[in-house]
This record gives structure tokens, C-alpha cells and sequence, in this order.
């Protein structure tokens, strides 16, 4: 097939690429960046420079691809700016989506995130209704998600990809990344607040899968052990070469409560390398994130 991949540098786009050319499709890879289309055309991709927040380039962009797939996995994170990955969220997909659909493109994949549902004592699932009433900077956030979600709605097939917290080389859970440098900063508490994980490669392979997934669904992409903080942050402290956390005040906002991933383990076939994030952090303690892009700082 030939795919329009959104996002191909970032955290999963990098490593969705390799995939997608190897199950012998055709990726049109898109990037902000000129200094990177030699490696993703190393790749085996072909490389567009477009800001997705152009309307009128990516339009040109996509139409020129003719995709018969597009895959969404666009963020703006690598300052830590929620502000920004909000906003291309809303207005960066509403363009994506308008240009897959003038474009003919049957198909769109996108990446969403699975720990902005409801309060509930027990960890989500696809059913659980998203925060929408949610107050302050969480509550414009899970609002984003749903305009991104809303959007994505809009094509005539469509799988919303729900993915846990990205830990591993190139994140920011990752010996070299943001997390690791509050860890070293002493800035990174334990709470009560549980988070589920998933392993980026674990999450490209979800990715490349629901190319073929039943369309119509929002599928929880995560590890199978919601954690607390209390166990997970004195864990990645240790993996990250970091001094012990400090504890926070007890107490678990209802929100916090992790992701069921049974629909995508049980129904879809998706198989994590890590199904533990225990496991998936043993394997960077004390190592050296690798790969073709350095993490984002």
C-alpha cells in the first residue's frame, strides 16, 4: 500500500518506518525538518517537507501522495511544550484529516493517548468515557485529545491508537530524557498515581499492525501492570543511574488509574515485547539510548 506517514521522526514514526518498508509498503515519509530526509530516504522512504500546521502545504503535501493509507503520529513535544502538542493536536490533525479526505485516502491510523479517561477505581478500557469536564490544563488537554479523536472519526475507515506512557530510547522515560533528568534533579517524586506504560517499539509494532486492525475502534496500547508511582519512580531512579525519589503526599486523583489493554492483547493479536514494564526498564539500566535520531530535549 502506499502510506502517508505523519510524524516520521518522532518517537514512533522513526521506528514505524523500517517496518512499513520491509512489509513492502510504499512511505511517503513527512517531516518538519530538511536535515532529515537523507536518513528516512536511506530508509527506503520518500521524504516531503511540510508543517503540518500549513494548511495549504500539507494539502499539496498529501494530494501529491495519493495514499491509500495515512498514518498520524504527529507530535510536538521535544521541549516539553503540552501547550504546543495540544494545539497540533486540534488544528494539526483537523489539517491532516481535511487533506486525507480531499485526497481520496480510505484509511487513517492516529496516535492517541490512554490516560485521559474518566475517574474509576479500576484501570479504563475503550468504553470508558473520556474527561471532558475535567478542570484547568488537564481538562484543555483531554479536550484536544477528543478533537484529534473527533477528526480522525471523520474517515471512512479509522483505528485511534490509545498508547500508554512511551518509555524507551528516544522518550523522555530514558536514560537521556526529561524524566531521567528530573530523576538526577531530585524533582521527580513517588506518588499514588498509577500510569500505564507501553515500550516504543511495542507501540510501532501496534502501529504497523492496525493497518489491518477492524476500523472503527480506539484500541488501549499499553503494557499489562498499571503501576503507582511509588513502585515505578524508585524503579526508573535505579535504571537511570538516579539517587532514590523523594515521596509525595499519599493520595490518588481518581483519574490516575492506568489502561486496560485486553481488547488489543486478546482480540487484536498484538503481542508486546515487554509486557512488563519492569522488564522493559531492565533493559536501558545503565545503558546508552541508540538509534538514528538523538532523544529530543
Amino acid at each position: 500500500m502506499r502510506i502517508f506517514l505523519a510524524g516520521a521522526t518522532g518517537v514512533i514514526g522513526r521506528r514505524v518506518v523500517p517496518r512499513l518498508v520491509a512489509g513492502g509498503h510504499q512511505v511517503i515519509a513527512l517531516t518538519r525538518k530538511p536535515d532529515r530526509t537523507a536518513t528516512l530516504r536511506a530508509l527506503g522512504a520518500e521524504p516531503v517537507v511540510a508543517d503540518v500546521h500549513d494548511r495549504a502545504a500539507i494539502a499539496t503535501a498529501v494530494r501529491a501522495a495519493a495514499p491509500d493509507i495515512v498514518m498520524h503520529q504527529l507530535t510536538d513535544l521535544a521541549a516539553g511544550d503540552v501547550v504546543a502538542n495540544a494545539a497540533l493536536r486540534r488544528e494539526g490533525t483537523r489539517n491532516l484529516v481535511d487533506a486525507a479526505l480531499a485526497a481520496g485516502a480510505r484509511r487513517m491510523v492516529a496516535q492517541s493517548v490512554a490516560w485521559f479517561y474518566e475517574a474509576g477505581d479500576e484501570p479504563a478500557d475503550e468504553t470508558t468515557p473520556l474527561d471532558l469536564a475535567a478542570p484547568g490544563e488537564r481538562g484543555s488537554r483531554v479536550r484536544s485529545v477528543a478533537a484529534l479523536e473527533a477528526a480522525v472519526h471523520e474517515m471512512p475507515e479509522w483505528v485511534v491508537l490509545r498508547y500508554g506512557m512511551l518509555y524507551g530510547p528516544g522518550t523522555w522515560h530514558a536514560p537521556d530524557g526529561l524524566t531521567a533528568d528530573m530523576a538526577r534533579a531530585g524533582r521527580l517524586a513517588a506518588d499514588d498515581e498509577v500510569v500505564s506504560f507501553v515500550h516504543a517499539d511495542d507501540a510501532a509494532i501496534a502501529a504497523v499492525q492496525a493497518l489491518t486492525w477492524p476500523a472503527g475502534h480506539a484500541v488501549n496500547v499499553c503494557d499489562d501492570e498499571p503501576v503507582s508511582g511509588r513502585e515505578w519512580v524508585p524503579a526508573f531512579c535505579a535504571a537511570v543511574g538516579a539517587p532514590p525519589p523523594p515521596t509525595a503526599d499519599p493520595g490518588r486523583p481518581g483519574w490516575a488509574r492506568g489502561a486496560d489493554n485486553h481488547y488489543a492483547r486478546k482480540h487484536l493479536g498484538w503481542v508486546p515485547r515487554y509486557p512488563l514494564w519492569q522488564d522493559g526498564f531492565a533493559a536501558f539500566a545503565g545503558g546508552t539510548p541508540t538509534g538514528l535520531f538523538r532523544t529530543a530535549r
